[in-house]
């Protein structure tokens, strides 16, 4: 049960760091000011990395959310 509460805080901050990570979907007036400065390459490589994380979290949290369930039901 200990264990299980252990991968569970390891994921909890892995999926905290994950989602830090990530850029937001906005990029707001200073993304509008600086905007014309981006290059096609830096707008597709931060897509493919944002995918990557968007996927990752989704992994994360569902190993969570199961370890949870499985804690509730001890």
């Amino acid at each position: 049960m200990i264990a299980i509460t252990i991968i569970q805080l390891i994921s909890c901050l892995v999926m905290i760091g994950i989602v830090l990570l990530q850029s937001g979907k906005r990029s707001g007036l200073s993304g509008a000011i600086a905007g014309g400065a981006d290059t096609f390459m830096t707008k597709t490589k931060a897509k493919s990395l944002d995918s990557k994380l968007a996927k990752w979290t989704k992994w994360v949290a569902l190993v969570f959310v199961l370890l949870t369930l499985v804690l509730n039901l001890i």
